[in-house]
């Protein structure tokens, strides 16, 4: 599968606007399935056009798409070393749990503030170490969750008339 950026702040809302799949604490996931979107398949990122000329959009490949998208506000990471490496973080993350993501738009957002006296150096490899570990347990129980989502059925809605 696929990973691409998530641009848009349509995008962004629309899978924020879905209950968070899975939480630690330092995070929290949004997952707004593929079937969940308004076309029924994950749209293709802008393309220039003589690649859309040349290279066709097969939609199987589209479908099995991810796309990312990072939420790192300034209030919770001040230093901008602190959110680079966050954001490092998170797409490696996202790389190592990749076969066993479910396609669609996957938003990953700092919720919590990260401690500068626990941590004074702006880039420690014990900050990285703490959310590299974080990230792993944060994204296994997301993927779980989003594969349950997807294997259980739709509710069966009721024949018109019927009370």
């Amino acid at each position: 599968m696929a990973m691409h950026a998530l641009t848009g702040a349509a995008r962004f809302e629309s899978a924020m606007a879905v209950r968070p799949l899975a939480r630690s604490a330092h995070f929290m996931v949004h997952h707004l399935a593929t079937n969940q979107l308004s076309t029924g398949n994950v749209p293709p990122l802008s393309q220039a056009v003589d690649e859309s000329v040349d290279n066709p959009v097969d939609n199987h490949t589209e479908m099995a798409a991810l796309r990312l998208g990072l939420v790192v506000p300034k209030r919770h990471a001040r230093r901008s070393v602190t959110r680079t490496l966050v954001k490092v973080q998170i797409r490696a993350g996202m790389r190592r749990h990749l076969d066993s993501l479910v396609a669609g738009d996957w938003v990953v957002r700092l919720r919590a503030p990260i401690d500068r006296k626990q941590f004074p150096s702006a880039r420690s490899e014990t900050l990285a170490a703490l959310l590299h570990a974080e990230i792993d347990v944060l994204l296994g129980d997301a993927a779980r969750r989003a594969r349950r989502a997807q294997a259980q059925p739709a509710p069966a809605s009721a024949p018109p008339g019927a009370a």
